[in-house]
């Protein structure tokens, strides 16, 4: 009788020659189905294609499920070999209140008590088995997997997996893995998810990690910043009510009707590193082209809400002014189209990407200075270039997408003198009041004070990786600072250079993985000059920077009290001017002005001095020192002090000590605006008694 030793060595070689032998077919491509055969064959390459997924999953709306089968076609593409693949279970971050998701402090203030049984989520691998040509040569990888959490230890948390390989799969080889699987949808959460019957899917399905050049896996947890992955190919079918829109990343293939109530939508997404995807009975459809010269056409399709059908229109012209902006200034978007979603009110869907489809959002109300859906429709669809393109690792390095694209759209909108206009919304947000005398600055999408010693820029240097990051900091270092760093950067250079540096960082690191320090050495070979100074206090370091006006004393240069040197003997002086003289334009002026350096950081900047009589000084103080002293003599009163006159230096973080003014002129323009705030509070207090 065989022992349970004797068996399992019998298994183990049983499955080292089934693996061999799949991977010798694998190796001289006779087993591949025509299906992937074909998906891989799509053209043009623009990517390396490392992991590319076939999918057929059918939704249940009664009860939020999906079932999926996928098969994963993946390829090392690296020097070393693996024994093991890892794998994301996104929806597994609502799988209860344990998790590591919804245990951040940012997560915790959540009021999830009124969450039902049904609002949870989860993804469960039910089975998963390495390919071979035939069932013979199929190895059950499914009692391997493993949940670990390599980024907080937190057994709680299940939103990693770890699949053991019977062998390694060696540097340049293919293997196929087969993956039945279940997700329970979320009432819709971060942006994925269910209300009513109305679907937002993202971040659904088992998917692979990157595996590195250096030999490891970069599969984080989900925990508080968005995600990575490689490029590839994905072919998938999804099942649906029949009649109901369907909306997904890359291209609509084909539909077929099931004749039992439901349909199968195709869509097929090449050099792509996600999948996303949305349906509703209620989505209207639109279609429109882009067409600019020296940038290529793009369908565009717009699934629009019913009570937003007036802001058709206004979505599609900020998507055609987000393709043409980023694609004249950085590189051209390369796919044939992109999708547009207005998603559902109340869905906590809106203002998110995904590759070749992003979602926007409004409000039936929106008047046109509100910027919405404007606004948010530049920021998505300026996502396909530097998270679609440019596939940078969000765990990590989230401001290189993020804090490229807020600075991006930071510079449409102004090309187009898109202004942000103060409103507010009154009756629980229904109705918009706009104060269009009133205009925001655009301070790079902070919504943050950064002012004081205290200023939250100082919780944590951007060189941390963004999943290891203060929470409260993240969106801070991911949007904000790196805003204000590229802004500043281009004040600096000039635009021609930054839309230089930009263009050329776009074109080397499109379809790859870049990291800051490829981003840095950009910088550097375009402008010519070594900007690592600069990197080494905005990036490396959480320093602030605050250049401000200490002291300003202006006297009267009257004769000198005492004695003076006169004709080689000394005379008494009183002091006083020549009655003749006194109080006419003769007199003269000095002017004693100390400038400080609150903040760490040192940057160069210009100071402006304007004198009564309208003289101008420009001065340049390298911000090194403490202080610095400035002395001018002249035959007018030092009126105004300004020190980045041109606003240089956007990092600043305190603003409001920039400048100086003589009293006389700061009491003239105290009264205007007091006036001016005086007349908006009667005019308001007369609309208020009309509607008594």
């Amino acid at each position: 009788m065989e022992t349970a030793k004797e068996s399992a060595a019998a298994r183990r070689w049983g499955q080292r020659l089934s693996l061999f032998l799949l991977s010798a077919c694998l190796q001289l491509g006779l087993l591949w189905p025509a299906g992937a055969q074909n998906m891989l064959n799509v053209q043009p390459v623009l990517s390396d294609r490392i992991a590319n997924y076939t999918m057929d999953v059918q939704l249940d709306v009664n009860r939020h499920l999906l079932h999926g089968t996928e098969v994963l076609t993946w390829i090392n593409h690296t020097s070393h070999a693996t024994q093991e693949l890892r794998f994301h279970l996104y929806y597994n971050a609502f799988l209860n209140d344990h998790s590591s998701f919804l245990q951040t402090s940012t997560r915790r203030r959540l009021n999830l008590r009124d969450y039902r049984a049904n609002d949870w989520a989860y993804c469960r691998v039910e089975h998963m088995e390495l390919l071979g040509g035939d069932s013979s040569l199929h190895i059950d990888l499914t009692p391997g997997i493993t949940f670990i959490q390599p980024d907080d230890g937190n057994p709680d948390d299940r939103t990693v997996i770890r699949v053991p390989l019977p062998e390694p799969v060696a540097p340049g080889d293919t293997i196929r893995v087969k993956i039945q699987w279940e997700s329970k949808i979320p009432r819709t959460f971060a942006r994925t998810g269910v209300r009513g019957d109305y679907y937002f899917v993202a971040q659904w399905f088992p998917k692979i990690g990157v595996f590195q050049q250096d030999g490891t896996w970069n599969c984080h947890q989900f925990i508080q910043t968005e995600f990575f992955a490689d490029y590839g190919v994905y072919d998938v079918r999804l099942t649906v009510p029949t009649g109901w829109v369907v909306g997904a990343s890359g291209k609509e293939l084909n539909v077929i009707d099931n004749g039992n109530g439901t349909s199968t939508h195709r869509f097929l997404a090449a050099d792509v590193h996600d999948f996303a995807w949305t349906t509703s009975p209620h989505y209207r459809v639109f279609t429109a082209t882009f067409s600019e010269p020296k940038l290529p056409e793009v369908d565009i399709r717009l699934l629009l809400m019913p009570d937003h059908l007036d802001k058709k229109e206004r979505y599609f012209q900020a998507t055609r002014q987000a393709l043409k902006y980023y694609g004249s200034w950085f590189g051209a978007y390369p796919y044939e189209q992109v999708t547009v979603v207005d998603p559902a009110y109340g869905s906590g869907a809106g203002g998110m990407e995904y590759p070749t489809l992003f979602t926007g959002g409004t409000r039936w109300l929106a008047p046109p200075e509100t910027r919405s859906p404007e606004s948010v429709t530049i920021h998505e669809c300026g996502h396909q270039f530097w998270y679609g393109i440019v596939g940078n690792n969000e765990f990590e390095d989230a401001w290189l997408d993020e804090g490229f694209n807020t600075y991006s759209q930071s510079r449409v909108m102004d090309t187009l003198g898109l202004t942000r206009i103060y409103y507010r919304r009154y009756f629980h947000g229904f109705l918009p009041v706009v104060f269009s005398d009133i205009v925001r600055r655009f301070r790079y999408d902070s919504g943050d004070s950064f002012d004081g010693l205290r200023s939250p820029l100082k919780r944590d240097p951007m060189s941390r990786p963004a999943y290891q990051g203060h929470p409260l900091a993240y969106r801070i270092n991911a949007y904000s600072k790196p805003t204000l760093i590229l802004r500043t950067l281009e004040n600096y250079l000039g635009w021609e250079t930054m839309q230089k540096i930009m263009s050329t960082y776009f074109s080397r690191w499109k379809f790859k993985h870049p990291r800051p320090a490829d981003f840095f050495q950009v910088v550097n070979e375009v402008s010519g000059r070594d900007m690592s100074w600069f990197f080494q206090q905005t990036y490396f370091s959480s320093n602030v920077f605050d250049y401000a006006v200490d002291q300003v004393k202006v006297v009267p240069v009257r004769p000198p009290r005492g004695y003076v040197d006169k004709e080689g003997t000394y005379q008494f002086s009183s002091g006083k001017a020549p009655a003749d003289t006194a109080g006419k334009d003769s007199l003269l002026y000095r002017a004693t002005v100390y400038l400080a350096r609150w903040g760490e950081g040192i940057f160069p900047v210009e100071v402006k001095f304007t004198f009564a009589d309208g003289e101008e000084i420009q001065e340049t103080w390298n911000g090194r020192e403490r202080w610095i002293r400035f002395d001018y003599i002249r035959p007018a009163r030092l009126v105004r002090v300004e020190v980045d006159p041109r606003h240089v230096l956007v990092l600043d973080v305190n603003t409001v000590n920039n400048s100086w003014i003589a009293r006389a002129p700061a009491r003239k323009a105290a009264w205007k605006w007091a006036s001016k705030w005086m007349l908006w509070l009667q005019h308001t207090m007369e609309s208020f008694v009309f509607f008594m």
